[in-house]
């Protein structure tokens, strides 16, 4: 008997989005992720939830459907992730002229489920907070629903969901030979230590890595045609709302630029073709500029590459049959010749999207295994216990239990946590009860929180996946997190 029912390699969003719903199926699983959880594209996305209003432009009508139908679903089982935003367009003489743009907002409105976000509008924007950040030629602007998500905690939450149903996490875990017979026979390196393990079903879900991993590991061609890089620039925060500003550029490209950690604007995303190592992915300095150029045709407030703070790029893998749909749908492979047992490759892909992808790619083993239905549309992830309408009274709520904290505080620890942030403070009645701070933010129960339940084993993984603090942790705190993390080991 297979000590698994089924291995995954790779810890991105595909892979922890599969392990969640095989795990909550019944199935035994392990996940190997050789560095850390969404180390990788996975946390180098825009931080879009949303239908892609640019797909009705290629007359994707159903695709979009789709989408916003999990936006909803997101909404409802990750509401302190993924939380509702109002999208700007302005409205630019060069560009698409504003009957079409609100034709799109019209059908995109009608596209989105009954129980809808709040329906687009045209604004002017010489009489609304909007218009301030923006030159003074823009007068018009059209406004819609969709959703920022943080990303790097989805992936989080989806593991630490996947763990508590039973499956196997384990990072720092890399698979150096796979054998496929009638089941799968893995040689693992975990932490150092080589160990065999066997499953009756491998999915590949390495993302930018699926290639190496079928030639190397598994021994057999890939179904990979290349990758490509998507890259984002963060800068200083360029407008006071809580909007995100959709800039139509001269390429036809849509370039969102959102809020981004309080004091922070990510404005991407830019996308080349991409060859090398995907651990190692760098923004190249004619992108950097524009992006730059792409946010000075509409904001004010000049940009150029030197008041880029940090660049966020990743590399994700495309499918040989057409390129840009593998990108934006991902792409799934189900493999079971005769007498040997099931491969499926899963790759690509949006974030909307994620969910239902594992839960398509997982089916494909139900001829396999006996299983429990489709689930993962209905049960809340990890601290999303409650409705997204009801955010503010959650910060109100860990504010009146931990007085100690700062409006701004509670409202970053449950958009990290949700419910669960009595996980993280505990009992604490004073500031001094969560242990030494690293930085304005970070506090050692939160590090050691982080450390125990989420996987976390360095500096980096804290400050740049579990959180963006990196952003505002000066150098002297970086060393004393690395120390405290050391002797907390």
């Amino acid at each position: 008997m297979a000590d698994y029912d089924l291995a995954i390699i790779g810890g991105g969003l595909n892979g922890v989005s599969v392990a969640r719903d095989a795990a909550g199926r019944g199935l035994r699983v392990i996940l190997l992720e050789q560095g850390d959880l969404g180390g990788g594209a996975s946390s180098a996305t825009p931080r879009l939830v949303h239908g892609d209003l640019a797909m009705l432009e290629r007359r994707g009508l159903l695709r979009v459907r789709a989408a916003l139908a999990e936006r909803d679903t997101w909404l409802r089982i990750a509401p302190h992730l993924v939380r509702p935003t109002r999208f700007v367009i302005p409205s630019h003489s060069d560009e698409r002229p504003p009957w079409l743009l609100r034709s799109w907002l019209l059908l995109y409105d009608r596209l989105a489920p009954r129980e809808r976000l709040s329906a687009s509008a045209t604004i002017d924007v010489t009489h609304h907070p909007v218009g301030n950040a923006l030159k003074r030629p823009f007068g018009t602007a059209f406004e819609y629903s969709d959703c920022l998500v943080d990303d790097s905690r989805l992936v989080i939450a989806n593991a630490v969901d996947a763990a508590e149903r039973g499956a196997d996490i384990r990072t720092g875990a890399r698979c150096a030979r796979a054998d496929r017979l009638d089941i799968w026979r893995l040689v693992v390196i975990d932490r150092g230590h080589r160990r065999v393990i066997t499953a009756r079903a491998l999915a590949n879900a390495s993302g930018a890595w699926t290639a190496s991993v079928a030639e190397t590991i598994l021994r057999m061609p890939s179904p990979v045609a290349g990758a490509t890089q998507m890259s984002q620039i963060i800068v200083r925060r360029l407008f006071e709302t809580d909007n995100v500003y959709v800039l139509q550029n001269s390429d036809r490209r849509l370039i969102f630029a959102s809020p981004y950690q309080r004091d922070f604007t990510l404005i991407g995303t830019v996308g080349q073709p991409f060859k090398g190592d995907p651990a190692i992915v760098t923004m190249a300095a004619s992108d950097v500029a524009y992006l730059c150029d792409a946010a000075n045709r509409y904001f004010r407030e000049r940009l150029d590459p030197s008041d880029v703070i940090r660049t966020v790029s990743g590399a994700n893998v495309v499918f040989d049959r057409s390129r840009q749909r593998a990108l934006r749908d991902g792409a799934m492979i189900f493999d079971r010749p005769r007498g040997k047992a099931p491969l499926l490759t899963i790759f690509g892909g949006e974030v909307t999207t994620s969910r239902r992808r594992a839960e398509q790619a997982v089916s494909r083993l139900t001829p396999f295994y006996p299983m429990s239905a489709r689930w993962t549309a209905r049960a809340a992830l990890p601290g999303g216990d409650f409705r997204w309408a009801l955010f503010e009274a959650e910060v109100d709520r860990a504010r009146e239990r931990w007085r100690f904290l700062t409006e701004a505080e509670a409202v970053r620890l449950v958009a990290a946590y949700g419910t669960r942030i009595a996980a993280v403070l505990g009992d604490a009645k004073i500031r001094a009860d969560i242990g030494p701070a690293f930085g304005p933010e970070l506090t050692g129960a939160e590090v050691r929180y982080l450390m125990a339940r989420e996987w976390a084993r360095f500096p980096d993984d804290v400050l740049w996946r579990r959180s963006k603090l990196g952003l505002t942790m000066p150098s002297e705190g970086y060393e004393a997190l690395a120390t405290f993390m050391a002797a907390s080991a």
